[in-house]
């Protein structure tokens, strides 16, 4: 068993941190000011080629297939640098994994090339304002009409859904058949009945819409795969990125703990640096066995994605799951020897990692839901 990256691995991980101090980090001043979609990041991942890790190689990806591993290590340095780069990979995956796993010759050769070379944005629209971890309870419904689907509903928590060029719409095809009803569509912007009607405001720099589909007809060639077949998609779909979101918290825990220990060492009280003090190195020694712990489990859970092992779920949910919690405890820690600077929103950055570090518990299944998930996987295989 070797726990060292390969060389291709290290060569992804290191390009991006060179890529992250080089182009990201002098961009968050103005983000974090203006507050707005910061599309001069999308534009410098995609010409860094990040984006190519999401495609299959035949539609200008990075590999023969996509790999869970490399978007985690890509997606740990980009959480150092800022939210919204972390956050960017993830939704571009979002949008493209589910044509990769079963959209049409077609539709995959329109779309696949512009995703790989950040020339499209997509978006992923599975949650509603009565359905979140609740999947089955989905409201939206497509009903077939000849040759199109008539669609009508609402969505919510819909990334980039207001500038994306296509949104993955997941759909009851047949309302009696609970999850077995739901069917994937790709609904492009612009298409009749489709409308954006909010933008929400949430605690990180990002943007997630509100959507509304009234009579708004799509063809029947839009669909993904088989009627009924919708939830299947997103699932897998989710255990590809969601240890990914544990590698974000990873990156957003690891800078939280270099900014508190580089702060700690020149920090002087009592006559001595703080690091120095014991009850500072033992905030900062449980903080760096967290961080090496959730790590460690973001790289088992996308092996597991990428051998294709039966128990990939559970340990994807467990990866998702610690490192968000463990983040959350970390970056609280690196506020507190910070003291007062912790707090400042102008000059220190823990602030910002503060509000970052809270929405990865929710999204993408929350903790508590990973922890069902997660027990339902024991409870089953005893039963077996």
């Amino acid at each position: 068993m070797d726990f060292e990256l390969s060389a291709d691995l290290k060569k992804i991980q290191e390009e991006t941190r060179a890529f992250v101090n080089r182009e990201i980090r002098p961009l968050v001043p103005e983000i974090e000011k203006k507050k707005k979609y910061p599309i001069e990041i999308v534009r410098r991942m995609a010409r860094q080629g990040i984006y190519r890790l999401l495609i299959p190689k035949e539609y200008g990806g990075a590999y023969e297939t996509v790999k869970a591993l490399p978007i985690c290590v890509a997606r740990e340095e980009l959480g150092r640098g800022h939210n919204f780069a972390g956050a960017s990979i993830a939704t571009q995956g979002l949008g493209s994994y589910p044509l990769v796993l079963a959209g049409s010759p077609e539709i995959r050769e329109r779309f696949l090339p512009k995703v790989a070379a950040g020339e499209i944005i997509p978006s992923f629209a599975l949650t509603e304002p009565e359905a979140g971890s609740d999947v089955g309870s989905l409201r939206t419904t497509a009903i077939r009409e000849g040759d199109s689907y008539r669609i009508n509903g609402t969505k919510c928590f819909a990334s980039n859904a207001g500038i994306a060029q296509y949104i993955i719409l997941f759909a009851k095809t047949d309302p009696s058949l609970g999850t077995k009803g739901i069917s994937a569509i790709v609904v492009e912007a612009g298409t009749p009945g489709f409308k954006v009607t909010k933008q929400m405001e949430i605690l990180a720099v990002d943007v997630v819409n509100e959507l509304q589909f009234t009579d708004c007809l799509v063809s029947c060639q839009n669909l993904l795969g088989e009627e009924g077949k919708g939830f299947i998609i997103a699932m897998q779909t989710l255990d590809l990125l969601r240890c990914s979101v544990g590698a974000h918290a990873v990156g957003i825990a690891q800078e939280a703990f270099d900014l508190a220990l580089a702060y700690a060492k020149k920090r002087v009280q009592f006559g001595k640096p703080i690091a120095q003090h014991q009850a500072i190195q033992m905030k900062l020694a449980n903080m760096a066995v967290e961080i090496s712990c959730g790590r460690l489990l973001v790289y088992q859970g996308a092996l597991a994605k990428d051998n294709e092992q039966p128990d990939v779920t559970l340990k994807s949910s467990m990866a998702k799951y610690y490192c968000t919690e463990m983040a959350q405890r970390v970056v609280d820690q690196a506020v507190q020897i910070h003291g007062g600077y912790g707090v400042l929103m102008d000059d220190f950055p823990m602030e910002r990692l503060y509000r970052e570090v809270r929405a990865p518990r929710i999204y993408e299944g929350t903790s508590e839901i990973q922890q069902i998930i997660i027990a339902n996987q024991f409870v089953r295989e005893k039963k077996k």
